[in-house]
């Protein structure tokens, strides 16, 4: 594994300090996270970037960052809202073909409130430019998206509601998403993988009986089942594929409209101006959006994040799939896109995911100080 060298103590301190006035919690989660936890939450993206170790008995990983542990503990402790600091290590395996640090130095704050999302967003947002600017780079830059805006596009198609849900879960995968877009606009239909097929072939059955087949092909294969899913997790995935499998496709028109939507990336009032052109008049939650970006963006300025340094990409996702909302990364040109000094965002559906019942919002940010650092690399 290769480890982050240490960052000087002045560094640190400086990245450390913008933080110091959020009255955060300090917490610590444990190392080990549930791995299928971690896969349910963040996506089959982040596989491969799992680090995945033995707990309890039960298949783990190391933890990837601090947002799905903060918000298991805050559930715990039974309180309506709080604010919480961590400054401690985290663990991916480098991307396939890209040398990378795999245990790095992550300091950050994930915050469970009840305000208002674009106020709440541009706060955080600021806090992890002043952080990253405070290492001591010149070259960083504010990159800005938005999950839920990328949903409320797709709302004013009017699509089949399978459809519709399969196009916005593909927005977590940019190459996925591709593909569904590239097959619209050529009109031709590819043959069915064999997970599709499988998906198919039980899909008549009751999960139960089927997630029982499902073990006896294990058995009879010789398979032992790895990777943090039981049979009845993977039949009910295979059920949800089915069903998107039998929705109407895109059209080639649908599947233009939204890569041009993909396509527009500018200063973010520009941006945000292009959006509403595209999308004409009639989308309520897209006026909604559009609205809430308006302020967002007046209180990134009150909060002093630089407006010559913001820019707006409608097709911006970063890798963990439970941002439901905003996103942010705070990037070097000296270090490029692939890794960013500061990231975060808002993810408002992760405690109903979790299966808690909470009022508070939720948006958190991160800064890798070893990319803070202008002396730093990877």
């Amino acid at each position: 594994m290769r480890v982050e060298p240490p960052v000087p103590a002045d560094v640190l301190a400086a990245v450390r300090a913008p933080f110091a006035a959020m009255g955060a919690e300090p917490i610590d989660p444990p190392l080990a996270q549930p791995l299928g936890l971690l896969l349910d939450l963040s996506g089959e993206a982040m596989r491969e970037r799992l680090i995945l170790v033995q707990g309890d008995g039960a298949e783990a990983a190391l933890r990837p960052d601090f947002t799905i542990p903060a918000a298991r503990l805050h559930i715990d402790s039974g309180r309506a809202g709080g604010r919480y600091f961590y400054e401690g290590k985290a663990f991916r395996a480098a991307p396939r073909g890209r040398e990378a640090y795999e245990e790095f130095l992550q300091i950050g704050v994930e915050a469970f409130e009840t305000g208002a999302a674009p106020e709440g967003d541009a706060e955080i947002a600021a806090l992890a430019w002043r952080a990253a600017a405070a290492g001591g780079r010149g070259d960083l830059t504010l990159e800005l998206g938005d999950v839920g805006l990328f949903g409320a596009f797709v709302d004013t198609l009017k699509l089949a509601e399978p459809l519709a849900v399969r196009i916005k879960r593909a927005f977590a995968s940019p190459r996925r998403l591709r593909a569904t877009l590239e097959q619209a606009e050529t009109a031709s239909a590819a043959a069915a993988p064999a997970g599709d097929r499988l998906s198919r072939l039980l899909a008549g059955l009751p999960e139960a009986e089927a997630a029982a087949v499902l073990q006896d092909l294990w058995a009879l294969a010789g398979i032992e089942p790895a990777g943090g899913r039981s049979a009845a997790e993977i039949v009910h995935r295979l059920a949800e594929r089915s069903a998107v499998a039998r929705a109407p496709e895109l059209t080639p028109e649908q599947a233009s409209l939204i890569g041009r939507f993909l396509s527009i990336s500018d200063k973010p009032a520009a941006a945000l101006e292009a959006v509403a052109r595209l999308a004409g008049p009639g989308g309520a939650k897209l006026e909604t959006a559009l609205k809430g970006w308006a302020r967002r963006l007046s209180a990134l300025k009150a909060e002093g994040a630089p407006a010559r340094a913001m820019r707006f990409a409608t097709a911006f996702g970063r890798d963990f799939g439970y941002y439901d909302g905003m996103l942010f990364e705070v990037r070097s040109a000296a270090l490029g896109d692939h890794r960013p000094v500061a990231g975060g965002g808002r993810y408002d559906s992760l405690f109903s995911r979790l299966g808690a019942s909470l009022a508070c919002g939720a948006v958190g940010c991160m800064v890798r100080p070893g990319r803070a650092w202008r002396e730093g690399a990877q």
